[in-house]
């Protein structure tokens, strides 16, 4: 017999009959009518070849192929409402989960302490990894399930299969430092085109600024290019190169070194940090739980 051609569903009306000896009962039971009842009893003995219950008095009393099948039909039946009909619960104080998420370096920088932190108390078993890598292939990681959730600036995942939430939006600030010799507290427009740029161009992500300067028919002389976010704070506290960052790569950089910002004189583009997901991990409550918590963290929207 092809369990294909089975219906299910005979199971629980058997294991109803099991438990109540009575047609009716055993209808109420599991929500079907007694003439429902009766109709699934004698699909079940059509397809057992078997009587399986015969009436004596007020009760149906199991033949001996019921009896032999009854402990393997509740095992079915409890399996079935308690590992695949219950929700699937997340205990994060237990819980020994690794999560994948990428997210270029300067975000292992800025985000990964607060995260750690609160890890340390709410989910202190729980593990991460983080992965850094080319825009063009996040959207093949999270799909394959090679990692998790992706973090920054992603604009390739806004399309189907995936969904964002926004974190914040960080715009765009000239990076120089504290005694820079020919820049003060204020920048003109010549003043940017003469300085000497130093470049952040990881590999394969494209740096938005330089984009934006492209479509305003802006040149100006870029001495260094480098592919490291984190390498950028000891070149402009130790030289006079000038870098246009985002401003929360600005911010790290104040804090940790002897920088300081001045206003960018080029209008620029607003970058929005968001969280993308594949939709498959939508409803997945450890993944709503990591969600939840990075963005209680960081949301400025």
């Amino acid at each position: 017999m092809n369990i294909a051609s089975v219906d299910l569903n005979l199971l629980v009306a058997f294991h109803a009959l099991l438990e109540h000896r009575n047609v009716t009962r055993a209808g109420e039971a599991i929500g079907l009518s007694q003439p429902a009842m009766s109709s699934a009893l004698r699909r079940l003995r059509l397809l057992l070849e078997d009587p399986l219950f015969i009436r004596a008095g007020l009760e149906m009393k199991p033949t001996p192929r019921a009896l032999q099948l009854s402990t393997a039909v509740r095992q079915v039946v409890q399996t079935v409402q308690s590992e695949i009909l219950q929700p699937t619960r997340f205990e994060a104080r237990s819980s020994t989960r690794t999560f994948t998420v990428l997210m270029p370096d300067i975000g292992e920088a800025n985000f990964l302490p607060p995260i750690l932190a609160m890890l340390a108390q709410e989910a202190p078993h729980l593990n991460l990894r983080t992965l850094a890598m080319a825009r063009h292939a996040a959207a093949e990681s999270l799909e394959s399930g090679a990692a998790d959730l992706a973090m920054g600036y992603f604009p390739d995942l806004h399309k189907a299969g995936f969904y964002q939430q926004q974190l914040m939006r960080s715009s765009h600030v000239t990076l120089v430092r504290k005694n820079h010799p020919d820049i003060g507290e204020q920048m003109s427009l010549a003043a940017f085109i003469a300085a000497s740029h130093v470049v952040v161009k990881p590999h394969g992500r494209e740096h938005v600024f330089e984009k934006h300067l492209l479509q305003q028919g802006i040149t100006r002389r870029v001495v260094l290019e480098i592919s490291n976010f984190l390498s950028l704070l000891p070149i402009i506290e130790s030289s006079d190169l000038i870098a246009t960052v985002p401003q929360d790569l600005a911010d790290f950089c104040v804090q940790h070194g002897q920088v300081r910002t001045v206003a960018t004189p080029v209008k620029a583009p607003v970058i929005d940090v968001q969280l993308h997901w594949h939709q498959r991990l939508q409803k997945d409550p450890g993944h709503i739980w990591l969600r939840g918590m990075i963005h209680r963290l960081f949301s400025k929207a």
